[in-house]
């Protein structure tokens, strides 16, 4: 049968009684890259998250800064390492609910840091967007001032900051901007 057959359908969840999930359409699901069936983590990629917005799904995030499992994610999951332990957890919640269909090592595509070298978790954090002349104004003001090298770069900039509708004040580079 065709995908499209299963728009608009729901899914019981493996391990939560009584929770049901929806079936939605997402165009960065295809054939090419696996089964073309996949659950979607709004909180963990830029493609799951625009399906979730268009959707109004949630997006809670149940994995905290260390990569680690939150109390939302439930006991058995709670302080469990998600790409260690908290694997392996599933699989057993997965056995238990007599859900699990096969298991198969797999080498997932992780994005890497490139300083550490290890896998990153992509999670959503909270941001602050503010949509105020008045704020770009200011950086527009302050970046006048700031010395920037090779000149010619200050009228890219502040064009950019022209065009900018919203800004995002985040606090997540703790390293800074290269």
């Amino acid at each position: 049968f065709s995908g499209t057959d299963l728009v608009d359908g729901s899914c019981a969840h493996p391990t939560i009684p009584g929770r049901v999930s929806p079936l939605l359409p997402a165009n960065h699901v295809t054939m090419a890259k696996g089964t073309g069936l996949v659950h979607t983590a709004p909180a963990h990629g830029m493609e799951d998250y625009s399906v979730a917005s268009h959707h109004q799904l949630p997006t809670d995030c149940l994995v905290d800064e260390s990569g680690f499992f939150t109390e939302a994610a439930g006991p058995e999951l709670k302080n469990k390492n998600v790409l260690e332990e908290g694997n392996e957890a599933v699989i057993k919640m997965l056995q238990a609910a007599g859900s699990l269909l096969k298991e198969e090592k797999y080498v997932h595509s992780y994005p890497y840091d490139w300083r550490t070298k290890k896998p990153m978790i992509i999670r959503a954090s909270k941001q602050w967007f503010v949509n105020t002349a008045n704020v770009k104004a200011a950086a527009q003001d302050v970046l006048k001032k700031v010395k920037v090298i090779p000149t010619s770069a200050v009228n890219r900039m502040l064009e950019m900051l022209d065009r900018r509708t919203f800004w995002c004040i985040s606090r997540q580079r703790c390293w800074g901007v290269p």
